[in-house]
Formats: C-alpha cells, structure tokens, sequence
C-alpha cells in the first residue's frame, strides 16, 4: 500500500480525493492523509515516514509548499514531492522544479491527469526505494562476506545478479590449517590490550595473503585457521594456490615473528597442514548467521598434519594428495605418517621454496634417505651433518635411523 500526504487548506478537496480514489482505499492500494499546511504536513510525516508522495498546493499559510519542499529536501529519504497551483503561476512551479519537486500539477485539477501523475510517481517511488534496498542488501552481504573471501570474491557474492550456490556440496579442495605454537603461554603473559594488537596484526597479514591466492577463511580459531581453496568457486589448481599461500605465509610468519623478538615478545612458530581431497562445503550458519566452512576427512587430515609438524620439527606438511595434484611439486619426502584417529598413513611432504628446492642442502637430503636402507652408517652421517647445521627434520630423521626406525612414523 502506498501512503499518499495531501497537504492543501482546500476545505473541499480531502472528499473530493477520498471520493475520486475510493475504491484503490478500499483494496488497500492507496492510504491518504491530509494537513492543511506545510507545518502540519511535516508533523504528519513525522508520524509517517513511510509516506511515498507529497501532493502540496504552494499558496498555503504558516509554511508555503515551496518552504515545505525545501524542508523535505533535507531528509535522508524524502517522499517524492508534487507541486499544486494556479496555472498562471509557472515561476513558482519552476522554482519548485528545480528545487527537487518531481511533476507537478496545476488548479483548478483535472482528476484524471491527478491518477496518471499519482501512478507515474509512486511507480518512481517504488523503484528508487527497491533499488536503495538492494543497496543496502549489497553492501550488508558483502561486509559480511568479506571475511571470509578475497574482496572481488566478495563483491560477486553480494552482487544480486550473480547466482553462485553457497549451500552445501561436495568438492575437491585443498584445507589449510594453520596454528601458532606455544600461544596459551603467550595469553598468559601478555596485556590484553597488547595481545589483541599483536594477535589482530598477525590474522590480518595472513588474510592479505590468502585473499591475494584466492583462498577463503572458513574459520578463526583463536590463533588458528582454517583456509579452503577451491571453494566456493571451482579452482583447478586449488592446490597449487594453497602450496603458495602456505609457502607465503611462512614467509611472512617468520618474519612476523623475528620482528616481534626484536621487540622482546616470543611469538611461537606458525605450523601449517595442507591435504587435498573430498569435502562437504557450504554456509552451515543455521540461518541466524552467515558461516561458511568445511567438513569432512580432507579437513580432518589437515588439521592431523598441521599438529604432526610438532613432532617433526618442521613448519609446513602436505599430504601426497595435495603433492600429486600439482606438476613440478617441490618437497622433501617425509615419510609415511600413522596420525591420530586414522588407521591408514599419510604419506607427507614439507614444500620447499624454488630456493630451497635447488640447495645443496636438499639434495643431500634426498640423497641420506636413498642410502637408508642401502648404507645405514651414511646415510646416518648425511643426516647428521645436515642437523648441525640446524635442519629439524634431518634431525629428526637421524634419530629416527639411529633408533632403526623403519616403517611408518607413529605420531598417534
């Protein structure tokens, strides 16, 4: 229904209009009310801010149409404004135009041409108000959004025009987790004031980095995440993206780190799993709130590898799974990996920047783990000499091998 103000000191025209528009009252199309003077009229939309059109005579007293419509000018979302006088008075019908008023009308009134303007500015009316909706609709989804997807991503998704499913599929991608080592020790010690600075600081610079390789943040745990990539929109080379993220964001965690030491602040090291495979994807918010995440054993597993880093004492792991989906992957070998709450095991790698992928360091690596079973003794005394050199996980496997540890590692 739409609410239509009359404002005129007439005494015949309020039945004249109730008479003339009887039946659209009646089937609730149109409401009127009526003032009999700009003041009055403004008193009334105060009442009624819904009000879609002002109908205002311009000679009328205490405040004149051309004073109320600059007044209704000065609203955040003013009614549409029809301008009412004598036929001989065009300068002010004028200066009502230009002043915002959209039609106007002149006396004594043609109630048929009153229908026609009515229709044409309530059509106006409905059309800016549903556009502004929309607006406002956008701007609210992709704040929402923006969370979670890089801000292109975002503004697609709040575009009303793009029909991109959010509901729950299965797809393949690649889950990121990502965990900062010996944070609760870090809560304990530090202000609360200083822990939200250090803690928003370093969530920021990793969403940077996943937006910037067209990842999505499905959760913020704490100091922790988890990252999707390959949803909600389809990515091919989902793992690719997530091995250079991870890779990037090392890279700026370490760096993060350093900084903070040199500010007398331990910041653990950042941890990061990455597993590729089925997952169950979609907005699970329950309808009260926009929650959009993951499920399944792709996310389960990469959270099992992220933890495993621990233990190995590296940073990073992915899953053969993620390893296999990219051609040229570069990566040391780690081994089979027996994980908490799996019966089979993971075979794991640690990527490696292009860098460190043609060191000396790593093909030495490479080359102990061939001779393990070949030449035990050097293999033992290749390890060794890459763990002095501070290399965890050529640590790791020395002990391993002296251990003689064969088989899958057990990290349940």
């Amino acid at each position: 229904m739409s609410l239509v103000l009359v404002v005129d000191d007439e005494p015949d025209l309020e039945a004249l209009i109730l008479q003339r528009f009887r039946r659209e009252a009646r089937d609730g199309r149109l409401a009127f009310h009526f003032a009999r003077d700009g003041q009055e009229a403004l008193e009334r939309l105060d009442a009624a801010p819904e009000t879609a059109l002002v109908l205002a005579d311009i000679n009328m007293p205490r405040m004149d149409g051309l004073t109320l419509l600059a007044r209704l000018q000065e609203m955040p979302d003013p009614p549409a404004t029809v301008i009412v006088s004598a036929y001989g008075d065009m300068a002010n019908i004028r200066t009502a135009m230009n002043r915002g008023a959209f039609d106007f009308l002149t006396k004594p009134i043609d109630f048929a041409d009153l229908e026609a303007t009515m229709t044409k500015t309530l059509r106006h009316v409905a059309e800016r108000r549903a556009a502004e909706a929309r607006r406002i609709a956008a701007e609210r989804a992709h704040a929402a959004l923006a969370r979670y997807f890089s801000p292109n991503l975002a503004r697609q998704l709040a575009d009303a025009e793009r029909s991109l499913d959010l509901g729950g599929q299965r797809r393949d991608i690649t889950a990121v987790f990502t965990d900062v080592a010996d944070f609760t020790a870090l809560v304990e010690e530090l202000a609360p004031a200083a822990l939200a600075g250090l803690l928003n600081a370093y969530l920021s610079g990793i969403t940077d980095i996943v937006f910037a390789h067209g990842g999505t943040v499905a959760k913020v745990m704490g100091d922790g995440m988890l990252l999707l990539f390959g949803a909600p929109d389809e990515q091919p080379d989902h793992a690719a993206r997530a091995v250079a993220c991870a890779l990037a964001i090392d890279a700026f965690a370490e760096a993060f780190r350093a900084a903070r030491a040199a500010e007398g602040t331990g910041f653990g090291a950042t941890r990061i799993g990455l597993h590729s495979g089925p997952a169950l994807v979609g907005d699970f918010g329950g309808g009260r709130h926009f929650d959009y995440t993951a499920y399944g054993d792709t996310i389960n597993v990469a959270a099992r590898l992220e933890a495993a880093n621990k233990a190995l004492g590296t940073r990073l792991l992915a899953s053969a799974s993620v390893a296999a989906r990219i051609p040229g992957f570069q990566g040391r070998g780690v081994g089979e990996l027996l994980l908490r709450g799996r019966t089979d095991a993971v075979a794991a790698f640690e990527p490696l920047t292009s860098d460190r992928a043609a060191s000396p360091a790593f093909s030495a690596y490479v080359g102990a783990l061939t001779q393990c079973r070949v030449d035990p003794a050097a293999a033992l005394e290749a390890l060794a000499r890459l763990a002095a050199t501070g290399d965890a996980l050529a640590s790791f496997q020395a002990r391993r091998l002296a251990a003689g540890g064969d088989g899958p590692i057990d990290l349940r």
